[in-house]
């Protein structure tokens, strides 16, 4: 029997709700995971390379400028999240549709690579022309920049998602991660005096010749991080694979690398898009307003620094201008965010099926900062107090209460 207006209401109502907690954990791990990727290696065969030291491959990576690439990458993710049976998408989705936005919407993709493996083909031809398309079963996804234009397209829905690199909307192409230099470069960041950094020999991934540089924290107390290695293509310096290992062991939390690669420039059509006929279209501006509007009734107020976190398709402006507090050093760094709103994530004391469903995700802890909730993975742990205060980092949940009790 299908829900009566009041029941619908209640329904999209806790679908916003649980988006708004549940898919930001899922992005997090997926965001903070790019800290570190290490490669699977193919085991076709040790190239015979000349030496090169850990310094100098790593300057190879930082002037590496390849201009014009295609080719197909295989993304893998473990991070241990709990299965929803493709709830965490269908939450984003249908938040999207509740606040007018949009299934194409960049944001609205990002938990599907939360977990699972994935097939992304990417293009590029310089600054101004990119394209991701993230390959399913019956339906593609594809994000493509050209020239001030910034594309979204969900064959699925038949929705096109469109803003310009320009306004705020056109922040969404750096937040679906494109080829394993993505991955790299947040590595690379993560490189200071706590870190042990090496050459530990040769392989071969789509069929080029690579040096394998091997990253780990010196120490390992705290952290979630294990190892950390990147492939590099030893002509061009491009990082072609990466995979993290975490420091509890097991399967790789994330495995991404190239199975093909060109080098050759991709024709201009690659780049090419007109909205297929019938296809509902939203503008990335018309995207934050409605997501704006919709989390004011949600509220009871208006919108601004007081939502632990922002839907898809908006820019949490709070957080965004005040920026995370970071505590700790080096593999231990966590950020800390400071929202403004009181009472945490709803817990089993709350009513309805969505606080329970909320509490069985996350663990309840206490200490002198208060009470909260942790919410885990494999490598990326978050700490949401009742005081409104978020504690997110690759380190163990220890780790996090110590630094709350530290904080307050």
């Amino acid at each position: 029997m299908a829900p009566n207006g009041s029941e619908a209401d209640d329904l999209r109502a806790g679908r916003r709700k649980a988006a708004r907690y549940v898919v930001p954990v899922t992005v997090v791990g997926v965001a903070a995971a790019t800290i570190g990727l290490v490669p699977a290696l193919a085991a076709s065969g040790d190239p015979d390379l000349p030496k090169i030291s850990a310094q100098q491959l790593i300057e190879k990576i930082a002037q590496s400028d390849v201009q014009h690439l295609s080719g197909t990458v295989k993304v893998s993710t473990d991070l241990g999240l709990p299965n929803l049976g493709g709830l965490e998408s269908g939450l984003a989705s249908g938040a999207a549709r509740d606040g007018d936005g949009s299934s194409a919407d960049p944001a609205s993709k990002l938990p599907e690579l939360a977990s699972g493996t994935h097939t992304l083909r990417v293009a590029s031809d310089g600054e101004d022309r990119q394209k991701v398309s993230l390959i399913e079963s019956a339906a593609e996804y594809s994000l493509i920049h050209n020239g001030k234009d910034v594309w979204g397209y969900d064959s699925k829905s038949n929705e096109v998602f469109h803003s310009t690199a320009g306004d705020s909307a056109g922040k969404h192409r750096d937040e679906a991660p494109a080829t394993p230099k993505n991955f790299a470069d947040e590595a690379l960041k993560s490189v200071d005096d706590t870190t042990s950094v090496k050459v530990d020999g040769t392989a071969q991934v789509a069929g080029r010749d690579a040096y394998r540089l091997v990253i780990e924290p010196k120490h390992a107390s705290g952290t979630t991080v294990g190892v950390i290695s990147i492939a590099v293509d030893a002509k061009t310096g491009l990082p072609l694979k990466f995979t993290l290992t975490p420091a509890s062991g097991g399967a790789a939390v994330l495995d991404a690398g190239f199975t093909r690669i060109s080098f050759a420039k991709p024709a201009a059509s690659t780049f090419d898009f007109t909205p297929p006929k019938g296809a509902k279209i939203t503008e990335g501006k018309d995207a934050d307003k409605a997501a704006r509007k919709d989390a004011g009734k949600d509220s009871g107020r208006k919108t601004g620094p007081g939502r632990p976190f922002h839907e898809p398709g908006t820019q949490e402006k709070g957080l965004a201008e005040n920026g995370p507090k970071v505590l700790g050093k080096g593999w231990n760094s966590i950020a800390v965010f400071d929202t403004g709103t009181k009472g945490g994530v709803p817990s089993s004391a709350g009513k309805g099926d969505l606080s329970g469903f909320l509490d069985s995700l996350g663990d309840q802890v206490s200490g002198s900062f208060g009470k909260g909730t942790v919410f885990s993975t494999r490598l990326v742990n978050a700490l949401i107090t009742d005081n409104g205060k978020v504690y997110v980092g690759a380190v163990t949940k220890d780790t996090l209460v110590k630094a709350a009790n530290a904080g307050k």
